[in-house]
């Protein structure tokens, strides 16, 4: 079985993608997808505020990806430059393109480390060496590694409903190179009044502005809906989202459980007495699920230290869709950020997938 991890064929730039595959390779008629520019002649992005690239002219009716926002779309350089992201199940290897000394390309299921939270979520890594093509030599790559998330419910075609990939390097002072995706490969259907509980697990992989090396996170996950609350006088929507990222662990690049270490970081830095990382939470307000099922809002973590003062951990912005008919399940990445560890400032990116049980 070979297929493409949906709408992960991206385009590099928002500008006259034309069609392109369907999830698992069904081909489909898709609307170019164009972009506006500034008198700089700089891409402005979509439309909604927030929202990420990707599917042009959304629908609830319809297939939805998003990708990491690029430098000129509001992200760090570096951001959303993998592109041509596909698995294939015969192999079980993941193909990136797009990112400098990754191999040829290919990833292989990770050897230390080949899935996190139970193996809810596959890690795939670049080789160590490529060969010179002429003398071959072997040339020593950088450290990439990726997280592959599946939903564990399927279509009438047998296709995953939701997915979502991460890629990121830890050869860069800066954070470097690399980029997610995520994605709803089936329709949704948004009541106007209720409310609804998702919960699931959370993977990801933490890299570094002013050091080197890659970690990954795990996490459980509950996010909750409001669908008839708050009120919007627009006649949009004016869900309000909640969610809680908890039970959080952080491992080496070989697997080692290091969350004592960073714990310990933390406090000693912060005049705090921690058991644990922080909670991270969604910050509530109107306004933050649409029409088409997209969420978008911010994301923080804060602890209080020995002298009963609130101290901020982290701060970011989390990325949803909502799929199914009831709906019943959620598909995104949130990606935090911190300066509180040590002397560089950590970036964790997490996808997750949570059900309504």
């Amino acid at each position: 079985m070979k297929f493409n991890a949906a709408g992960l064929m991206l385009c590099t730039f928002l500008v006259a993608c034309g069609s392109s595959p369907a999830p698992f390779g069904e081909e489909t008629e898709t609307e170019t997808e164009t972009t506006e520019e500034d008198e700089g002649g700089e891409i402005t992005g979509i439309s909604r505020d927030g929202i990420p690239p990707g599917t042009d002219s959304p629908s609830p009716e319809a297939v939805l990806f998003r990708s990491e926002p690029t430098e000129e779309l509001g992200g760090n350089l570096g951001d959303g430059f993998a592109t041509g992201i596909s698995y294939d199940g015969d192999t079980d290897t993941f193909t990136v393109d797009n990112l400098a000394f990754d191999g040829g390309n290919t990833y292989q299921r990770g050897a230390a480390v080949s899935s996190l939270n139970g193996g809810a979520f596959n890690v795939y890594e670049a080789e160590a060496q490529y060969p010179d093509a002429v003398t071959g030599d072997p040339i020593n790559q950088f450290t990439h590694r990726a997280i592959y998330g599946v939903s564990r419910n399927t279509d009438a075609s047998g296709a995953p409903t939701t997915q979502f990939a991460i890629v990121r390097t830890g050869a860069f002072v800066d954070f470097g190179f690399g980029g997610f995706i995520y994605q709803r490969d089936t329709t949704v259907s948004l009541p106007q009044t209720g409310q609804a509980v998702f919960r699931g697990s959370a993977a990801g992989l933490r890299d570094f502005s002013g050091a080197g090396g890659v970690q990954y996170s795990t996490g459980d996950m509950e996010v909750a809906i409001d669908f008839e609350d708050f009120n919007n006088d627009t006649g949009q929507r004016g869900d309000a989202v909640r969610g809680t990222l908890s039970n959080r662990r952080v491992f080496d690049v070989d697997g080692n459980d290091i969350t004592t270490t960073i714990v310990t970081n933390i406090s000693s830095n912060n005049d705090a007495t921690l058991t644990g990382i922080p909670d991270a939470s969604f910050k509530v307000g109107p306004g933050s699920l649409d029409a088409n099922g997209e969420a978008v809002g911010e994301i923080n973590s804060q602890f209080v230290n020995d002298d009963g003062d609130l101290v901020a951990y982290e701060e970011g912005l989390y990325y949803a869709i909502v799929s199914g008919d009831d709906p019943d399940e959620i598909v995104g990445v949130m990606v935090l950020t911190n300066d509180v560890e040590g002397a560089a400032t950590v970036r964790d990116t997490s996808g997750f997938i949570v059900y309504r049980d």
